[in-house]
This record gives C-alpha cells, sequence and structure tokens, in this order.
C-alpha cells in the first residue's frame, strides 16, 4: 500500500472551534488566545492494487476556487475523479469540509464524483442534529439519501481487509481503521489517536467525548501497533503524519 500525507497547513483552534493558519516560522503560538492547540490538518491517500483510498477529507478550504485536497492530490499526480472510496472517520468540519463542494448556484454536490463514501449513519445522525459550529450541515448534508454513500452499521469490514470500529472516545460515533494487506497493517486512529506524542503520554482532554477511553485506547493501540509493527497515521501531527516515518 502507498501512503501520501494530503498536508493542509498548521493552525491554532481554541474555544471557538475556529482553525486559524499558523505560520511555523513566523507565528508565536503565545500570541495565539489562551488554551490555543496547534494542529495540522492532514487527510491521506493510501494506493492499492484496485483502489484509491482516501481517509478523511480535510478542512474543505479552497485555494483559486479549487479545493485545496483536490489540489494536493493533483500535486501527487492523483486526479481526484480517480478516487474510488472515502473512509470517513467522523464528521467534524475539519475531518469532513472537503467532502463536498459547492457550485455557483450555491449548491453542494459531493467532491468524489466516482467514489464511495462510508460513514456511519449514527455520525451523521448526530452531526446533523448537532450542527455548528463542530459540524457544517449544510456540507454533510449532501450524504443524505446519496447513492455514492454507504451507510455503516456499528464494527465490520470493507473490502475484505479495511477493518473499521466505532470508539465512542473521541465523539459518541467516531470510528477508526485498520488496513492490513500482504502482511502491512495501516491504522489510522482519527482524532482518537491524532498525533504521535499523545501516544506515548497519558492525560485527559477536556475536548474529548470520552477523555478517559481516548486514553486508555491510545495505550492499547500504542503497545499492540509496537509489537506488531504497525504503521500510525496522524491526522493532527505536525512533524510525523507517519510513523514509523516513510
Amino acid at each position: 500500500m502507498k501512503i501520501i500525507p494530503l498536508s493542509e497547513g498548521s493552525f491554532t483552534i481554541d474555544k471557538t472551534k475556529i482553525f486559524v493558519p499558523f505560520n511555523l516560522e513566523a507565528d508565536d503560538l503565545q500570541q495565539r488566545p489562551i488554551g490555543s492547540l496547534l494542529v495540522e490538518v492532514q487527510p491521506f491517500a493510501i494506493i492499492t492494487d484496485n483502489d484509491i483510498y482516501l481517509i478523511d477529507t480535510g478542512l474543505g478550504f479552497s485555494v483559486n476556487g479549487k479545493l485545496q485536497i483536490h489540489q494536493n492530490l493533483l500535486a501527487n499526480g492523483i486526479d481526484p475523479n480517480a478516487v474510488t472510496k472515502v473512509l470517513m472517520s467522523h464528521l467534524h468540519k475539519d475531518h469532513a469540509g472537503g467532502l463536498s463542494k459547492r457550485d455557483n448556484f450555491g449548491n453542494y454536490h459531493l467532491s468524489f464524483p466516482n467514489a464511495t463514501y462510508f460513514v456511519q449513519r449514527k455520525e451523521f445522525d448526530y452531526a446533523m442534529e448537532t450542527g455548528f459550529p463542530s459540524f457544517m450541515s449544510e456540507e454533510i448534508g449532501v450524504l443524505e439519501n446519496n447513492p455514492q454513500v454507504q451507510w455503516l452499521d456499528g464494527d465490520g469490514v470493507i473490502d475484505g481487509f479495511i477493518t473499521h470500529e466505532i470508539t465512542g472516545a473521541h465523539s459518541p460515533y467516531h470510528q477508526v481503521f485498520w488496513l492490513k494487506k500482504d502482511g502491512e497493517v495501516l491504522f489510522f486512529g482519527g482524532d482518537d489517536a491524532p498525533q504521535l506524542q499523545q501516544m506515548k503520554s497519558k492525560f485527559v482532554a477536556k475536548y474529548d467525548y470520552d477523555g478517559k477511553k481516548c486514553m486508555q485506547l491510545r495505550q492499547q493501540w500504542w503497545e499492540e501497533g509496537v509489537a506488531d509493527d504497525w504503521t500510525f497515521l496522524f491526522y493532527h501531527d505536525i512533524k510525523t503524519p507517519v510513523y514509523p516515518a516513510l
């Protein structure tokens, strides 16, 4: 499996839940509001013999009128129309912003017209009920009754080698993925396991739905993954998107 991190840049986020771009070379974290977190936003493309998978879809920001995630894919030699499967860990706006795009008439359409989207049904229902500021209802509402969406109901297996499991840790219906193929194991923990350093330390985060469970799961996954040679994919890590490094 070929792993391609699709960095959208570094940001700070505070209690307003607004993502503000952060220049690592010029900006000072101390000048941002108290409690600001410094994060990367980084979906992943995974290329196999049969498919091009996208894991989460970024913020949905546009650059020169084009979706940033489309531009990032093109920069890596991937036509967005060639993406065949989109795996969504959850629907918070920084993970789901790029799953759709708005046309000149203000209507939203799925950003990857030839892809099947794999989404937990209960996550969608919860997101639509909860809404702003964590979820952007207009952007994700296009999933409803869409033939490109394969609704997931709990844990299971996709394409015979991708295991998905609801954790209910970072958010009530957050899910994580293991891609196991040809003796290789890729693990994507989404916001349950967003950064390498968090795997190595014990702490309970206030921004998690169940912070204690997140902490316990990170410990469990780290111990198992190190022992079994997993490759970890970190969505919010500034320095280490893939561990062990590519």
